[in-house]
């Protein structure tokens, strides 16, 4: 049984993303099981504690615990992890660890940015802008207050359309599917950007959306293979948002902060397709990171 830690980058705050609010995702992954009816997955769900050195007890330690995953939401703006987590979490997939890295729009889960070749993954507002100068302007136009990279897919709750990258990667295979592909993935008004910008390591865009506003593409999922000549024996995936796995996003009667003020919509709700699909990105992500 694989042991997986998914984590927030925040402590416990009853009005902010913090892990309880992650629960599908939690309950969906412990209930898979092999084919003898043995659970596949062991999950521990915490919220970011300090120790007196400001550092997450676990997560600055991760690379000798017994985790074979984690699963990282950063919703911090700059203080989610210190320089002895990300160095824990780096000797933690160089050993052969899993990581998954989602975070959000402008400078959401910024501190992703000590992670390395993880890190070097993830554009942010007021750090490691994309590359290219005309990315760099505001998509979700209905929300003000928030900056690029802000790509609007579509509404809380509702579903976007997405296009898996070929050859088709096995995080984005559905073979319930006739196209043999995840179509749909759970929709957010502004999701943060991702793309291949690592060096020397095995690396690719598996996924992108489209902005319902702008038209322009995007990516949603970038797939680090193991490196073990880079000394990386661990996968890794560098993903556009935390929307993807929120309980919000599948069912908006599950509740959200007062600070989200968008109007939701109810499409995961209304189409199974969008909702198996979403499942199949989670058993994929957790098999392919094993």
């Amino acid at each position: 049984m694989k042991k997986i830690l998914l984590q927030t980058t925040i402590p416990f705050n009853s009005n902010d993303w913090t892990v309880d609010r992650f629960s599908f995702v939690s309950e969906y992954l412990s209930s898979l099981t092999d084919e003898n009816g043995t659970h596949l997955y062991a999950i521990t769900s915490r919220n970011r504690e300090e120790n007196g050195r400001s550092d997450d007890p676990v997560l600055s330690r991760l690379d000798t615990s017994g985790y074979d995953q984690l699963w990282l939401f950063g919703v911090d703006v700059g203080d989610g992890l210190s320089e002895a987590d990300c160095r824990a979490i780096q000797r933690f997939r160089q050993r052969g660890g899993g990581v998954l890295t989602s975070r959000d729009h402008q400078d959401l889960g910024i501190s992703f940015c000590s992670l390395g070749s993880i890190g070097a993954a993830h554009h942010f507002h007021s750090k490691n802008p994309e590359a290219d100068p005309s990315r760099r302007r505001v998509d979700d136009t209905e929300s003000p207050g928030i900056l690029w990279p802000n790509y609007h897919s579509g509404s809380n709750g509702d579903y976007q359309r997405i296009l898996a990258a070929k050859p088709i990667h096995p995080l984005m295979q559905n073979d319930d599917n006739e196209s043999g592909v995840i179509e749909m993935l759970p929709a957010h008004p502004h999701e943060g950007a991702v793309s291949v910008a690592a060096v020397g390591e095995r690396v690719r865009v598996v996924a992108k959306g489209r902005s319902k506003y702008t038209g322009k593409e995007f990516n949603l999922a970038v797939a680090f293979d193991s490196s073990p000549k880079e000394g990386m024996k661990g996968r890794a995936v560098a993903d556009s948002s935390f929307h993807h796995f929120l309980d919000y996003n599948f069912d908006p009667t599950k509740g959200c902060p007062s600070f989200v003020t968008e109007k939701p919509g109810y499409g995961m709700l209304e189409n199974p397709q969008a909702v198996e699909d979403t499942k199949a990105y989670l058993r994929n992500l957790a098999a392919w990171l094993s």
